[in-house]
């Protein structure tokens, strides 16, 4: 049995409810097939959820991971292509500390490609009625930590798929910020369902140009 590891993060930035740990744990324990889900939770943290990250893989030797935050800005799941090198927080992290132009691993390569079939979801996303797009930055704050720190860890391995899936407000969450998209959780939970058929599924990736909007 292949165990997929989803990883969303605790709320943040005062935000009394994080759509990524919420998506990931309604999704604890579902399984099709050959292989089964287990959700966990990390930190809003620097440093903190990358050792998390990487303890969670040693113990439960995944076939696929997925990590998942939230981004208030974006109007659709977004699947991230590239996550790079540096530490440069626009807020503080939930331990009160904003790096600014720190490596996340000192001496390490300046990115790291996800290793998810991102133009398959993406196409397997929208062809289930749900908006997605291949994002090209996946930020400078814990997001990206922990997606850079992930790559990293599962660096030259072959058995192991991984990515990042960043994914927008809960409607409850964009009325609090006036002209800002959400996405419900039912299609989140969906979304994510799909993801996962996709990347075991898929070996290579989809041909298909653009498709990206950020």
């Amino acid at each position: 049995m292949k165990t997929v590891l989803l990883t969303g993060f605790e709320p943040f930035n005062k935000e009394p409810i994080n759509p990524a740990w919420e998506t990931v744990r309604a999704l604890d324990g579902w399984g099709e097939g050959d292989f089964r889900v287990v959700a966990r939770q990390l930190p809003c943290v620097f440093g903190d959820a990358n050792t998390a990250m990487a303890a969670l893989i040693v113990e439960l030797q995944p076939a696929l991971v997925i990590a998942v935050g939230q981004a208030g800005g974006r109007v659709d799941l977004s699947v991230e292509r590239v996550a790079i090198n540096v530490d440069d927080a626009p807020i503080k992290d939930n331990a009160e500390r904003q790096l600014v132009d720190e490596a996340i691993v000192r001496g390490g390569p300046a990115a790291y490609f996800s290793t998810l079939p991102i133009k398959a979801i993406v196409a397997a996303l929208r062809a289930a009625g749900l908006p997605a797009s291949v994002s090209q930055t996946a930020g400078t704050f814990v997001c990206n930590h922990v997606f850079y720190g992930l790559m990293h860890a599962v660096a030259g391995r072959g058995d192991v798929k991984a990515g990042f899936i960043h994914i927008p407000y809960l409607p409850e969450q964009a009325a609090r910020h006036p002209g800002a998209a959400s996405m419900s959780l039912e299609q989140m939970i969906e979304g994510m369902r799909v993801a996962i058929r996709t990347a075991l599924a898929t070996d290579g990736d989809a041909v298909a140009a653009g498709g990206a909007t950020h």
